[in-house]
């Protein structure tokens, strides 16, 4: 039985990633607005319905990578060392994401990476539908906060702190890329950002945040 499920959950997997695949395929060849659900349904081989039960909008077929990402400021704090804290946890994620490009930094010139951000950014409807992913973000930081016994007013403020200076970066490094600059050349001013940024919110926020147990 539990090979059954978890064949059927592979399938799915398989599934989802194969319709976000196509969708943006087709988005990146044509314009998002160009491109239908049925459209995609079509060459996905699938029938609207069958797609509408794996991404709830237009808008999720692009942004369905960013789910995965949702939890990860929760993540790293929840599981940063003892005598770190939050604040600090998510500096030297960040800082470590962009000595390795990641993507999610916006530090990243590789050609599928720099498409995706042009499209996403060029498209108001996938940057009003992202907002959707920045709130689910807020709450899974925050509940972590809360489990560390701040008070909900204060781990909701730290929260949305934390995560819109992690997406303020972001979009300012891929302002650097989309100016032509290289991902080499960005690193420096990127690096120095956010110092700047994770400073500025340390000042604050470690006052009223706990360290990690001992």
């Amino acid at each position: 039985m539990e090979n059954t499920t978890g064949l059927r959950e592979n399938k799915k997997l398989r599934t989802r990633r194969q319709l976000a695949a196509t969708a943006l395929e087709l988005f990146l060849e044509r314009g998002f607005d160009a491109v239908s659900v049925a459209d995609v349904a079509a060459a996905a081989e699938v029938s609207k319905p069958t797609l509408f039960r794996y991404f709830p909008s237009k808008e999720d077929l692009v942004l369905d990578r960013f789910a995965d990402h949702q939890d990860e400021a929760a993540r790293i704090v929840r599981d940063r060392t003892a005598g770190q804290t939050p604040v600090a946890a998510v500096r030297a994620h960040f800082l470590a994401a962009l000595a390795e490009r990641d993507p999610i930094t916006g530090l990243c010139d590789h050609p599928e990476v720099v498409a995706f951000q042009q499209l996403l950014h060029a498209t108001a409807s996938l940057a009003s539908r992202l907002n959707h992913y920045t709130a689910r973000e807020v709450e899974l930081l925050a509940a972590v906060l809360e489990a560390e016994s701040v008070p909900p007013l204060a781990a909701r403020l730290a929260a949305a702190h934390l995560v819109t200076v992690r997406h303020e970066l972001g979009h300012e490094n891929w302002r650097r890329i989309a100016a032509g600059q290289s991902a080499d050349e960005a690193h420096p001013a990127a690096v120095a950002d956010a110092d700047l940024a994770f400073a500025m919110l340390a000042g604050g926020l470690d006052k009223e945040l706990p360290i990690p147990r001992a």
